[in-house]
């Protein structure tokens, strides 16, 4: 074939990929002119929602359209993702969810999606603190008057999570390795009924963020926390790592698409989620229930997918944790 055919082609394919640009940034102009769904993974009360409804009140106000939450829990996480991946990739479908069910669930059973080819990052948007918090009932002050009980009295300990492979999991069975104690690990679907257990006395431990409230109310001892230092409040509350220098997590809560939503609509929508981050009232509402907002750019995030993903799986690999 001639030149001049190929010259023809290569100017069309420039002219396709100019208007599919201009197609793209049109649509994050007018993005969003309905009302958008943002699927939590997890029950209401959990950690996830509690962390997302202050940013959902404020983007239906600054954006103009109403941004509502579905919580789909169940297979710690995994449906709500998977209903997510299903749905159109118009920029008005979202999936919330905790990074366990990006980085950490994908170790433990196989899935009907992978979250580095059917999920396209819009930005991490909260980091949470994990907490060592027993129930009054328990006759311990400190994390080392804990490992002595558990050492003294085998198998009456027991850690109640939100389900298998989440942080307070992969916590759980970490400190039972270190300290050497025997733990019973008990999984819920999802941290608002694992809570609800708790605080009624039916086990002892729990390490979900949601947990922080009560420990301010009373409800709850709090030994220890896992972030990057203490908290102000309760300052004598050791970060976990200086305990033990291995235990050393920081959960983190994420939006995505499914993979194909126009790059314009995840890059604007990226962008309102930092603007809101900077708000010092959203700031003060997280923290009280052990949430700090940190947002980024979705090359961030899936940056930060890949080092967490490869860094749990060594893990899980380690304590040899498998789905129940």
């Amino acid at each position: 074939m001639s030149q001049r055919y190929w010259l023809g082609c290569a100017a069309a394919l420039g002219i396709l990929a100019v208007c599919g640009t201009a197609a793209s940034a049109q649509d994050a102009k007018e993005w969003p002119n309905k009302t958008v769904r943002l699927i939590v993974n997890f029950g209401p009360g959990g950690t996830t929602d509690n962390a997302m409804r202050p940013f959902a009140e404020r983007l239906s106000k600054s954006l103009g359209q109403q941004f509502i939450i579905e919580n789909r829990g169940g297979a710690s996480g995994a449906l709500g993702i998977e209903a997510v991946v299903k749905s159109p990739p118009d920029g008005y479908t979202y999936t919330v969810t905790p990074s366990l069910s990006l980085v950490i669930l994908p170790h433990l059973r196989k899935l009907t999606y992978d979250p580095f080819k059917d999920l396209m990052p819009v930005s991490q948007f909260t980091e949470g603190t994990l907490v060592v918090a027993v129930h009054p009932s328990l006759p311990v002050k400190s994390i080392a008057e804990l490992v002595a009980f558990g050492k003294q009295n085998p198998g009456k300990l027991v850690w109640g999570t939100a389900g298998v492979g989440t942080y307070g999991h992969i916590v759980s069975q970490a400190f039972k390795l270190t300290a050497d104690i025997d733990i019973l690990h008990v999984p819920y679907r999802g941290g608002g009924e694992s809570l609800a257990d708790f605080l009624a006395g039916v086990f002892h431990i729990h390490a979900d963020p949601n947990t922080m409230p009560h420990i301010t109310a009373g409800k709850a001892k709090l030994l220890a926390v896992l972030d990057k230092e203490r908290r102000p409040d309760f300052p004598d509350a050791p970060v976990l790592k200086e305990v033990y220098p291995e235990l050393d997590f920081v959960l983190w809560f994420a939006v995505a698409a499914p993979v194909g939503t126009p790059p314009a609509i995840v890059q604007k929508f990226s962008q309102e989620l930092n603007k809101i981050a900077r708000d010092p009232e959203l700031k003060a509402l997280l923290f009280k229930v052990a949430a700090t907002p940190n947002p980024g750019t979705p090359g961030e995030m899936t940056a930060l997918m890949r080092k967490d993903y490869d860094r749990f799986g060594a893990l899980i690999r380690k304590l040899d944790i498998k789905a129940e």
